[in-house]
This record gives structure tokens, sequence and C-alpha cells, in this order.
């Protein structure tokens, strides 16, 4: 990463926050309790908010200092809106008067005046206002009498802004970050430390490269994060905390540093991994398994496979019965009417021609007519978007199908830091491929042969199902190689019969695209043991996988 340089600089501070209530102690009826009035040298302006084109920061009404004397803890003053004003009680003749402003922020300590030796301050939580920490003595000794003090607070923090790209709306936490201070009041030193993972709240706002500043304490350089040192409040998005360049007191670093989150928690019946699908670097999740219709319930619904390497295979998917469960379809079955012949889920096309006739390609009955895509006026065409899956969501419209050219994109152009998008595998004893998501990193698994390669046989990953779970929750794709249903046509004398087989089980994968090849035949993925082609055709009335993807909107 980019050294960002520090721009040092001197600045009056200010709060934008409601007056906490503190738990201060009152002092007896023998103590010496005298009020005075701090005036606060500023060095320009006169706003109440911190301005990040300056770094300029000033006070507002109810802002408090804590005032140290003769080692001790003494009392407090409140901002009037002109000058600080307060009690304190028993000060040190001819000693200066040490101000601590805490940003605002309750100390953990309850805080008693002519007692308390140490008080301290978390400023984790910055998503309301910038808990600017300083301090400084007075110009001039305390005086019996003298009610006027002057001082000139200086940071102990910088002012940082962060360019944070996240598709969370929610606060962003950062950690690793020095977030407590404690003053020492017997010392009038002010130490700046970790408390818990060091956590630093930033305001809530998504988008690309939204400003984000925040105060940091004084600490040394820190190298980048680990996965997950960056994360959204809610939980939703996870990233790596961005190399920290030294923190200096007075510090103001306008330049910014950037921090991306970009790995979400998956939509309901979603593989948790993001996967780039085009040029423009739309991603999408994978759904959790394959698609299959329930026609044996009493009310058919639609689901996806409880586990990634599910299929029904020849499993009464031959037959046309409506009640038959299945997860081989037809092109664009989806049950919506879209004008043509067969678009129900269980359609399957028979035909017996007499003496003397061809056979019938009825192939292009499947889906919409002519040289269209379930896509657009067809998109109803199209399984995920017509239906509600039970366990994705329940709600038509959130799921599709990927385009051929969306296809060829996951497992041929598509980059990674691993480098592996797809291995052909044999994951819980089921032939297929495995597809990786773009963040993918080898050290999570080590895929030892043939990745990235059409011709690699299934057993040159052999995976059980404790070990694929460990690639699963780190957002891996199994597509299993569940068979193809087939039109195959028989004569018997001058009579032409098209019969349905369920071929291939366990040895060939074959999925639909959204994509039109012809009026007839529609583009799909295809694999066996040694190739793998994501841009082959197929007639339309072949009966082949459907895995959804749901397209991630940061």
């Amino acid at each position: 990463m980019k050294k960002i340089s520090m721009i040092l600089m001197a600045f009056a501070l200010t709060m934008t926050m409601s007056q906490c209530k503190k738990n201060e102690v009152q002092p007896t009826s023998n103590d010496e309790v005298v009020t005075i009035t701090l005036d606060v040298t500023k060095n320009n302006g006169s706003r109440v908010v911190v301005n990040p084109s300056t770094g300029t920061v000033d006070f507002e009404t109810g802002d408090k200092i804590y005032v140290g004397s003769g080692r001790k803890y003494v009392g407090f003053l409140t901002h009037n809106g002109t000058n600080f004003v307060g009690n304190i009680t028993n000060p040190t003749e001819n000693q200066p008067l040490q101000f601590y402003f805490l940003g605002n922020v309750t100390p953990t300590e309850t805080l008693s005046a002519g007692t308390t030796e140490e008080c301290s301050v978390i400023i984790s939580d910055q998503t309301e206002h910038l808990p600017v920490i300083s301090c400084a003595a007075s110009y001039e000794n305390y005086v019996s009498g003298v009610t006027a003090y002057s001082a000139h607070l200086l940071n102990k923090c910088a002012l940082v802004k962060f360019n944070v790209t996240t598709p969370s709306n929610s606060p962003i936490c950062i950690t690793g970050m020095k977030n407590k201070v404690t003053v020492d009041f017997t010392q009038n030193t002010v130490t700046p430390s970790m408390d818990g993972e060091g956590v630093i709240m930033l305001p809530a706002g998504s988008g690309e490269n939204v400003e984000k500043w925040a105060i940091l304490l004084p600490q040394e350089e820190l190298a980048e994060g680990e996965e997950g040192s960056a994360y959204s409040e809610d939980g939703n998005y996870t990233g790596i905390r961005p190399e920290i360049p030294t923190i200096t007191e007075n510090g103001y670093l306008a330049e910014g540093i950037t921090m991306i989150l970009d790995v979400g928690t998956a939509p309901v019946g979603a593989i948790n991994g993001l996967f780039t699908i085009n040029e423009n670097g739309d991603q999408v999740y994978f759904s959790q398994g394959n698609l299959q219709y329930i026609g044996n319930a009493s009310t058919p619904y639609w689901k996806f496979a409880d586990n990634q390497w599910d299929y029904y295979g020849d499993n009464g998917q031959a037959d046309s019965d409506i009640h038959i469960v299945r997860d081989l379809f037809g092109w664009g079955t989806s049950g919506w009417d879209c004008g043509n012949t067969y678009f129900e889920p269980w359609n399957i096309h028979y035909q017996e021609i007499g003496s003397g006739n061809s056979i019938l390609d009825l192939s292009y009955c499947y889906g919409p007519q002519g040289d269209n895509d379930l896509t657009g006026v067809y998109a109803n065409s199209d399984w995920g978007v017509y239906n509600a899956i039970s366990n994705g969501g329940n709600q038509n419209g959130q799921w599709r199908t990927l385009t051929n050219e969306e296809w060829n994109y996951v497992f041929n152009i598509r980059n990674s830091p691993s480098g592996i998008r797809y291995a052909k595998a044999i994951v819980n004893d089921i032939n297929g491929v495995i597809l990786l998501p773009d963040n993918w990193s080898s050290s999570i698994y080590q895929l030892y042969d043939n990745t990235n390669e059409n011709w690699a046989e299934f057993n040159s990953n052999v995976i059980d199902a404790s070990q694929w779970y460990v690639l699963q929750n780190e957002g891996a794709v199994f597509l299993p190689a569940t068979g193809i249903r087939l039109n195959n046509s028989h004569s018997s004398g001058w009579t032409y019969y098209i019969t349905v087989d369920i071929s291939n089980v366990n040895n060939t994968g074959v999925y639909w695209s959204a994509e039109s090849f012809s009026t007839s035949d529609a583009y799909r993925l295809f694999f066996d043991n040694n190739s793998c082609n994501s841009s082959s055709a197929a007639s339309r009335g072949v009966g082949c996988s459907v895995r959804l993807v749901q397209d991630y909107n940061p």
C-alpha cells in the first residue's frame, strides 16, 4: 500500500455530542471550592464540529473539561457557549492547573474530587461524534482569588480520513487500534492503549469511496490486518484492515486510507462466496444446491438440494407424471406459459409416428418460441424468476439462471488471488466440478492437480464430506455430475418411437444457461471425466440440471 504522508498541525477542539452524565462525588463542606473560568485559545474558526478540510475543531455548549491539581482530580468545567466554567476543589497554590478534554466520553471510573488519581475513557464508538482527546496546563499558576485562566489545548490524537467501500449501511469497525486513553493525574500524563480487540467504529453509510473520519490515538505504523480485521457492525460484511501509517499527536491525515469490505453473508439459500460474471465486475452468489421440483407433495413446490452433491438420478424422472420429484428439466420449463407446447417442469416429449414418416423434432417446443432467451419479456421462463424457492427466500424474482457468456466468464476468464477458478473433483464419492470464489486463497485447502484444466479427470482431487465443509464455508461451489435426460429414437418396422432415458448419472454434468442457441437448441455447461465445455449446446427437450444464482447488489 502506498505510504500516506501525515500533515501535522495544531488545531483547537470541538465536539457535537450531547452532554454525558457523570457520577462525580461531591466535595465535603470542609473543602475549599472555587469557581473558575477557562478561556481556551483557538487557532481559528467558530464551528462546533470538526472541519475535515482544515482539521480545525471547536467546542460547544455542554462540553466538559476535567481539571487536575496537586496530583489529584479536583473537578470539571462545562462550556457555557463562550468559556468553560465550573467548580474545583482544593487546588494547589502557585502551580499550573491541568486541563483534560476527553471527547465527552464517560470515564469508566467514578471521579471524586481530591481523591481520584486516574481515570480512563474508551473511544471505540465514533458513529455519532469524533471523540477528540486533548490536554494542556494553564498559562497561569493557580492563585487563590483569581478566577480567570487560559490554556491552549493540544490534541493527543489524529484526525484521519478513511475512504471506505462497503455494501453495508451499518457502522464499519476496524480492529487492532489503540482505543483507550488513561489520564494519570499524579503524573499529568495521557497514555493511549488498546482495549479488547482495539475496535474503532466508524459512522454508517454505504457506497464506493465513502469518506469516514475517525480519531486515532498515537501508535506505531501497523501492517495490513488479517481477514476479518475490518467488518460491518451488523456482521454482514467483512474485510481486511488496511495498513495504517504512524499516528502522531496533533496529526491530520486528509489524503485518506482505502478500505474495502466485500465479503458478505450470503442471502438465504446461497453459498457465501462471490463470483464475477462479466468484465463490468458484476458478481453473483450460487444457490446451496441444484434446483429440485417436489411434485409428490400435497402442494408441489420448488427447493434447492440440501447438499451440493445431492441429485435424484434415475428416480422416475423419465416419466412425465406431475407427481414425480425431479431435478432434470427441459429448457425453460419454469411453469410459466410462454406460448410453447412444453413449459411445465414435468413436460417430457414422447412421440410415435407411423409408417413412412420421419421423426419430428419437437425440441423447439420447449421455452420461448423462436431464438429467444430466458430474459426480458421471457424472463418468467427462467425457473428462479418465476418461482418462489422454499429454502431460498421463498419469493419469486430472487434467483436466475446464468447466461452462456456468464458461465464462460466464471470458468475461463475471471481473476482470483489464487489463480484457481475451477477443478475437477470427487466430493463425498460424487463426481463433479468445484468452482472457487473470487477471493479464494490457496492456503484454505490445497487442490493438488490440474486446476482450470478441462481435460482433467474427476479423481484429480478426492475430498470427503468433512473436508468439503471447510471449502464450502469459504464459498466453494460444487456442481455434481447428475446425468442427463435424453430423448432417444427407436424403430419397429415402419414405426418410429421417441423414448426417454436417464443416462450417465455420476459421469456427466449438464447445466442449462438462460441463453438460446437456435430455435431448437440452447446453450449449456457440459463436463465429464475428460472434458469441460461452458459453451456447448443441446436440444431444448433434453433434461438438464439447473443451478441458480442471485445477483450481488452492494
